[in-house]
Parts: structure tokens; C-alpha cells; sequence
């Protein structure tokens, strides 16, 4: 068996595999990596394509969509390679953008995931929103990004070039793992469905004893928002709702109680600022993610003993004190 598989999850994304999958496919190869595409039971014809204009390509077919984390977990399941590559089907790859990824996980056995520099495909001098050069959980659960603030998003200067940094989270949109750990964990929360089921997953991580890294010597160029576009109340509904579960089972009971007292208030705040704009539908989003979370979090009931949370890179910060009062834009 070589030593990582690189996964595509598709759900009737067509239109995607056709503008990015080719060069995916001929950056991806080599006697150490497989390229991989588990469909999410499409009904666009996305696996025919393949089989027709890729048929170098394993196809994993799934039943139906699973979503993001147990359509990974299914595939990842199925495969078992030692490292396992997630990447979004709209991501742009360069030549040998896995060859640091893998060498850097092979020789450091002590970290559970990290990512390369994530920048933007319509603009690639600037990072990318979900995930830019590794991502933090400020005090509140709010998650940030080295070049990305709220939506404040930096230009690529090299100001995060160096050694790999030790970070909270990396993106799911090209994020490696050691497969082991990941499937001992449990692999993504198939209940989040889709949307921070790697900050959730990273935060497992860390508990267990284990770092996550963020590279600079490889990159890649992001859409973003190919599924749900920023601003989508969907997309609102679903970051709301698994931010307050990832910190209900992530932080010890007491602890957790009083965080999540905070992050109601300050999602109150959030709830107004769309009523002041007479954006009604995200607004709308923000209660009911909090009504869901309210009903789901009884689902939980084994919580760590330790707040590991609080020790992680970044987590220091409060952004919204730090963005809207401050002004700080990076």
C-alpha cells in the first residue's frame, strides 16, 4: 500500500470536478500517493465523467450524501491508507504540493493533522478565508486565522513564512491526517453535518496528546464557498450551531457552562447587527442554531476532565473586543 491517499468528496459537483479534478490528478501522482474521489451519492453524473475522462481515478460510491464529516469518515474507513489527505473538490493544486505534507507527518509521529498555506483562488496574492495560514479559537470559541480576521483578510506578504507553527486547527479543505489517530477518535462528528467538524476534530486532537501544524513551504489556491457562499443563512445556521457544540463537548462541564453563557450574549449581539442591517433570514439562522444546539447538546455526554482549550495557541484573544472596538484588522 503506498503511504497516503489523497480524498475528493463530491456531491454533485460536476461542474467543479471538470475545472479542477485534471489537475489535480496530474499533480497528485508518484509511488507514494493515490487520488481518490468518494462520491456522496451524486445524481449529476459526476462519477460517470470521471470513469469516462479520468479513469485512473478510484471511485468510491456512496449511497446517498452523507454530508462532509461521515462521507469522509466512510471513505476514510474504507481506505486505511497511514496518511490521508481531505481536499476540497474546489481546490487548485501546484506540482508536489503533498510531497512536504507527507514528509513533514512521517517524520514528526507527535502531530495529528496540519495543512499547507491556504490562499485565494479568484485573488492568490491574499489568503483564503477558510483556514489562510492555520487557524485559533479565541477565549470565546470563535475561530480566527493567521491572515484572517472576522472577514478581514490579509494580503500574502510572507508574514507567516517560516517554520511549520504549531496552531489550533487546520482547514478541512486540505487538511492531512494520520489516519489511525483520526479514525481512533472517531474520525469528523457526523452530527455537525458539515461546517467546523475539523476545528472539532483538531480540538480531539490536542486533548489526546497530539499537535496540529500549519506549513508555508506548500500552498494551495481555494474557491471557497462553492457549496454555501459567506452570507448563506445556511452556511450562518450551520457555523453558529457547531461553534456551541464543538465548545459544549470539547470543554469540561463547568467550564463549558460559564463559556457558553458568553457566547450567547455575544452571539445576541451578532443576532442584532443582522436585524440592524434587515438581513431577517440570517438573523432567523442565528436562533435557530441556538434552538437546534440546545436540543442536540443533550446527545453529549461524556466531556474531558481538563480544559485543554484554554492552553492552545491564540486562544488568549477576545476578536471581538480585538475587531470591532480595536479596529485591528489583522
Amino acid at each position: 500500500m503506498k503511504k497516503l491517499a489523497v480524498i475528493i468528496l463530491n456531491w454533485n459537483g460536476l461542474s467543479l470536478l471538470k475545472e479542477f479534478l485534471p489537475t489535480a490528478a496530474r499533480h497528485t501522482s508518484g509511488s507514494d500517493v493515490d487520488l481518490i474521489v468518494a462520491d456522496n451519492g451524486s445524481t449529476d453524473d459526476s462519477v460517470g465523467w470521471i470513469r469516462e475522462n479520468l479513469p485512473g481515478i478510484e471511485v468510491i460510491g456512496l449511497d446517498k450524501n452523507y454530508g462532509f464529516a461521515e462521507g469522509y469518515n466512510r471513505a476514510i474507513s474504507a481506505t486505511r491508507y497511514p496518511f490521508t489527505i481531505l481536499l476540497n473538490s474546489d481546490v487548485m493544486v501546484g506540482e508536489g504540493w503533498w510531497q512536504p505534507l507527507l514528509r513533514f507527518m512521517e517524520k514528526n509521529p507527535d502531530v495529528g493533522a496540519a495543512q499547507p498555506k491556504i490562499k485565494s483562488f479568484r485573488d492568490p496574492s491574499s489568503f483564503e478565508y477558510a483556514g489562510a495560514a492555520g487557524g485559533y479559537l479565541d477565549r470565546l470559541g470563535y475561530p480566527y486565522c493567521r491572515g484572517r480576521l472576522f472577514d478581514s483578510i490579509e494580503k500574502d506578504n510572507g508574514q507567516y513564512d517560516g517554520p511549520p507553527a504549531d496552531v489550533c486547527w487546520a482547514s478541512g479543505a486540505a487538511l492531512i491526517v494520520n489516519t489511525e489517530l483520526y479514525l481512533n477518535l472517531g474520525g469528523l462528528d457526523p452530527k455537525f453535518f458539515a461546517h467546523m467538524e475539523e476545528i472539532d476534530l483538531c480540538c480531539r486532537m490536542h486533548a489526546a496528546g497530539y499537535k496540529v501544524c500549519a506549513l508555508t513551504d506548500c500552498e494551495v489556491l481555494h474557491v471557497g464557498g462553492a457549496s454555501l457562499s459567506q452570507g448563506n443563512p445556511r452556511k450562518t445556521y450551520l457555523n453558529f450551531r457547531n461553534n456551541l457544540l464543538l465548545l459544549h463537548k470539547n470543554l469540561p462541564r463547568r467550564k463549558g457552562r460559564k463559556v457558553l453563557v458568553l457566547r450567547r450574549l455575544a452571539d445576541t449581539l451578532a443576532f442584532f447587527m443582522y436585524l440592524a442591517k434587515l438581513d431577517l433570514p440570517n438573523a432567523r439562522a442565528i436562533l435557530k442554531a441556538h434552538r437546534d444546539f440546545r436540543k442536540m447538546r443533550r446527545e453529549y455526554t461524556d466531556f474531558p476532565d481538563r480544559d485543554t482549550l484554554s492552553s492552545l495557541p491564540g486562544s488568549d484573544r477576545n476578536i471581538i473586543i480585538d475587531h470591532f472596538l480595536l479596529r485591528k484588522k489583522k
